[in-house]
């Protein structure tokens, strides 16, 4: 794999995630001083945060399925074989994948529906298309690290190696 797609393969969601949420602790750092110090805010400064969380929520969507790092009960993988385990992750990839097809579609209507119209944001007066594209975008994301985890997961099974897991928040 040429060493530029690999570098993005491995971290793509960790500088986007980086770049959204520096704007976000700037622009609310900013917007802060502004009020507690000159008595005024901007509208754009909210919107500029909120936009920025909701980008961060979808990147890191991706993010976590890409490291198996989502929430899920996985007390009974416990007492279950490799196999077994391996099954279970890839139905619960593949029901995730229909979920995110789903979502996918859906929000990109929304999207085409702003773009038709032409919505703009209230305070930037940028068109809003921008900002809801953080769902389908996310949601491409997590479509392609689903795509690459099936893989990952089959191969797995095929070779007989336990499945990866990702690391866990508490042992």
């Amino acid at each position: 794999m040429h060493p530029i797609l690999k570098s993005l393969n491995e971290n793509a969601e960790r500088w986007l995630l980086l770049m959204f949420y520096v704007m976000l602790v700037a622009t609310m750092f900013i917007e802060v001083l502004r009020r507690e110090v000159l008595s005024y805010s901007s509208i754009w400064g909210e919107e500029i945060v909120r936009y920025s969380f909701i980008y961060l929520a979808w990147i890191g969507a991706a993010a976590a399925v890409k490291e198996r790092g989502h929430i899920r009960i996985d007390v009974i993988l416990q007492y279950v074989g490799r196999r077994t385990k391996a099954v279970l992750y890839i139905f619960g990839d593949i029901v995730m994948f229909a979920v995110a097809v789903i979502a996918v579609i859906y929000s990109l209507e929304v999207v085409h529906v702003a773009w038709k119209f032409g919505s703009v944001t209230d305070g930037l007066r940028i068109s809003r298309v921008w900002f809801l594209m953080a769902v389908p975008l996310g949601f491409s994301l997590v479509l392609l690290r689903l795509v690459q985890s099936f893989l990952r997961d089959v191969a797995d099974l095929r070779a007989g190696r336990p499945v990866y897991e990702g690391d866990k928040l508490f042992d």
